[in-house]
């Protein structure tokens, strides 16, 4: 172990908003089609802190859960609860420790409810894996954090999902993510000119419905559909709508956004049941009465944040209307970086 005592590892990673393609980073889907995603990242974030101990003891606390275990410190902790920490421990002192324990407080929080559709599952994961990289000094560059991530979460603790989440939170920023065979990523930053940048961010709002979802159900029909022609040609559209959207963004043309976002919507609601409920078709049509140009909810679906486009000029009323039905709405920011590390003296 590299740090002191009085020595504590923070990181954080951002959450990000699914603009276009999100399905298509799902196996087997991407694997034998090869899926495309535009995503970017924004002004909230998942936290990991790293402080080691001198009692052989491992702390796991869930800051926004209100949750703590205490533990003793072995190399693997089958009775921990909190299984993003259980998972991304036991990877990181297996395969950068030598397999020896890592007395330390790891303690988490998150800037979103749980299940919000903003992938901040994997945004926590990143996090907790880029802080241990910099506790034991792993050499693993950008690509290497989001794969491990990736395995951490879906195989090693079994939860279902893609691969986007955690390249976004990774890597940060507007980013167009081809998801290929064999595992391979490809991660093409775009560069949004800032008069594009700041219309596009300027006509978002993002509404939390007001319930937090599980997405397995819905991630699993996905999965198990690919063997029907009508989920894999909404699939391709999806992909399209990726391509679609990103031109769409790089020209600046919002309208054309809307167009593209309300047309992926159309076709990601035929990729599983439940991906709609009845209070996101509530929000929706108070967001089309009070000046919503297009709208679609990010993640898997089911509940969680709903992301709409509007003329700037009308975002605030949209605000206060969506607010007035009950939801939880406002701006939103992007933000260029990803993951970030530090170090701090207690």
């Amino acid at each position: 172990m590299t740090l002191e005592l009085h020595t504590t590892i923070r990181a954080r990673a951002p959450l990000r908003l699914g603009l276009a393609g999100g399905g298509t980073d799902l196996s087997p889907y991407c694997d034998e089609f090869g899926g495309a995603v535009l995503n970017t990242t924004i002004d909230r974030f998942a936290y990991a802190f790293i402080s080691p101990r001198d009692d052989d003891m491992v702390v796991f606390r869930a800051k926004d859960l209100n949750r703590e275990e205490v533990l003793h410190a072995t190399p693997q902790l089958p009775e921990a609860k909190l299984l993003l920490h259980r998972g991304v421990y036991e990877r990181m002192v297996r395969d950068h420790n030598g397999g020896r324990a890592i007395p330390a407080t790891i303690t988490t929080t998150v800037d979103a409810p749980l299940g919000s559709g903003l992938g901040s599952s994997s945004a926590l994961v990143v996090a907790l894996v880029d802080a241990f990289r910099a506790l034991l000094g792993a050499p693993l560059g950008q690509y290497d954090v989001a794969h491990l991530a990736f395995e951490i979460e879906r195989i090693d603790v079994g939860l279902a999902g893609g691969k986007q989440d955690q390249y976004a939170a990774a890597f940060g920023g507007i980013n167009f993510i081809e998801f290929l065979a064999n595992d391979r990523v490809i991660v093409n930053p775009l560069r949004v000119s800032d008069s594009a940048r700041n219309e596009f961010e300027s006509s978002l709002v993002v509404c939390f419905s007001g319930r937090s979802r599980d997405a397995t159900v819905i991630i699993e029909q996905q999965m198990a559909g690919i063997v029907d022609h009508s989920t894999i040609a909404a699939m391709d559209r999806l992909k399209a709508e990726a391509i679609e959207m990103k031109h769409a963004l790089l020209a600046g043309d919002t309208f054309e956004m809307a167009r593209i976002l309300d047309a992926s919507w159309r076709a990601k609601k035929m990729t599983a049941a439940g991906i709609s409920t009845d209070r996101i078709d509530q929000l929706y049509d108070v967001a089309f009465i009070n000046g919503a140009l297009a709208g679609k909810v990010s993640g898997a679906g089911g509940g969680g944040f709903v992301m709409f486009i509007v003329h700037p000029e009308d975002r605030l009323g949209l605000i206060d209307a969506l607010n007035a039905a009950g939801g939880s709405a406002g701006p939103v920011k992007f933000v260029e970086r990803g993951c970030e590390t530090w170090q701090v003296r207690r």
